[in-house]
């Protein structure tokens, strides 16, 4: 289980768990519940009041670990960031009347940080990925774009489309044909559905005897696509699954890193 990892999550969520805001005095998570969290996260290294050798507040030290996990390992804090908002939630952190309650500022704030990512933070804490099914038009773009932002950080679960049954490449394809024709056909395969949302929004998907070097770009793009598709195809286990073991950690991240490349720019020249 993971979450979104931005610069806006970590200012909000170590305000989830700064005893500086609170009114009563120090609250839960303690400074042990939280180092737990960064041990199962695989972080404890980045804690600055291991690399300090002194004492730090609860707000800095989750910040710092974050910040740190933002520049040198994503996936790592990306799970981080799920734990620590379970760990608020199961104290009663997110529960009016507790006394750990962190307030109702500090909850919007962390929920604005997350619906930009394309999460939903629910009145009791719990976090889930928005589910594109129900989204169109305008709103269903800016939640693809929020998919798209991870997978350029080679997050793997961004790879997949919580609710559609797609991948994200397929997922962004399919709704470039809605936007501009309102519908498409089901039962193309990716490469011909790739291909007609390519030549929707006016990029190259077909080799021509001559092309300038914006549409040899676009053609690589196509095919680099493809290829990343017939690699889940053969290797994965089907639509909605993430890759298997023997792809290699680093053969997914590029993976989906090409992913995020190629949505993006569909993403990008779509009126």
């Amino acid at each position: 289980m993971s979450a979104p990892l931005t610069d806006a999550v970590i200012a909000a969520l170590a305000r989830l768990v700064d005893d500086s805001q609170s009114t009563t005095g120090s609250r839960q998570p303690s400074h042990s519940e939280i180092e737990d969290q960064f041990r199962r996260a695989g972080l404890l290294n980045a804690d600055p009041s291991r690399t300090l050798g002194r004492p730090v507040g609860k707000a800095k030290r989750v910040r710092g670990v974050l910040q740190w996990a933002i520049e040198h390992d994503v996936e790592k804090g990306e799970r981080l960031v799920h734990l620590i908002v379970a760990l608020v939630r199961g104290v009663g952190g997110f529960r009016e009347g507790s006394p750990n309650f962190v307030g109702a500022e500090s909850i919007q704030d962390l929920r604005e940080a997350f619906e930009s990512e394309g999460y939903q933070l629910s009145e009791t804490g719990e976090l889930l990925p928005v589910v594109l099914d129900t989204l169109q038009g305008t709103a269903l773009t800016d939640a693809l774009k929020a998919y798209v932002r991870r997978a350029r950080r080679g997050v793997l679960d961004a790879a997949l489309i919580t609710g559609t049954g797609k991948d994200l490449v397929e997922a962004v394809a399919a709704h470039v044909l809605v936007r501009r024709f309102g519908n498409y056909s089901h039962n193309d395969n990716f490469p011909t559905l790739l291909g007609q949302a390519f030549v929707a929004v006016g990029l190259c998907a077909v080799k021509k005897n001559s092309l300038t070097a914006e549409e040899q770009m676009d053609l690589a793009l196509y095919d680099l696509a493809c290829a990343v598709n017939r690699l889940r195809n053969r290797q994965g286990t089907g639509h909605g699954r993430p890759f298997l073991p023997t792809v290699t950690p680093a053969q997914a991240r590029f993976a989906v890193q090409s992913m995020g490349l190629v949505a993006a720019r569909l993403l990008d020249v779509l009126p």
